[in-house]
């Protein structure tokens, strides 16, 4: 477990110095420079990513079993990930409708893809985990300015149509085998 916790501080708490310190990130950017700055958040954010994965999977092995998920959980999860992945496609593509009328779209589609995965691991490495990212995405979430979005044009048609299909596709393909494939547990049985 203890590896998965070191990977977690890492990843997430890369991810978190504009919570903790909101002008550190610029602080360090004019301090090192554009690319070293980059190629240090991204390092520390692979290294992080990289321990949690062998982490999770060595504390999955031994992780003692905290609650027992009801049935209905695994469709419950099922549906959930379908937003959260479309959520997460659309703050990657050019500002459509549905990151104007989210605002945030990959912290919504954390806090889904790790209520979905919650509901049905109940064991002390899955709780460690996907609460971890839970709880990161919800406090970065409230801590984010409330800005308006601009108007949704053509391109925002576009770049909604990528994120749904893009999303649905994706869904499909965890579903089918890739989920299996690169974790090794089928998320529908």
């Amino acid at each position: 477990m203890a590896i998965l916790l070191v990977g977690l501080i890492l990843f997430l708490g890369i991810h978190s110095v504009h919570l903790v310190a909101p002008t550190g990130r610029a602080s360090m950017h004019a301090t090192l420079g554009e690319r070293p700055y980059k190629s240090l958040y991204s390092v520390v954010s692979l290294v992080g990513f990289g321990l949690i994965i062998w982490g999770f999977s060595r504390a999955s092995e031994q992780s003692a079993i905290l609650y027992s998920p009801p049935d209905w959980t695994v469709p419950a999860a099922a549906v959930l990930m379908v937003p959260a992945l479309i959520l997460v496609l659309a703050s990657v593509v050019p500002p459509g409708r549905i990151k104007h009328a989210v605002m945030h779209p990959l912290l919504y589609g954390t806090i889904l893809w790790a209520v979905a995965h919650l509901i049905v691991n109940g064991d002390a490495a899955g709780v460690v985990l996907f609460g971890a990212f839970l709880v990161w995405a919800v406090i970065d979430l409230l801590a984010q300015p409330r800005i308006a979005g601009s108007a949704a044009g053509l391109a925002a048609t576009r770049s909604d149509l990528i994120a749904v299909v893009g999303g649905l596709v994706l869904y499909g393909a965890f579903v089918w085998k890739l989920h299996f494939w690169l974790f090794g547990v089928a998320p529908l049985p």
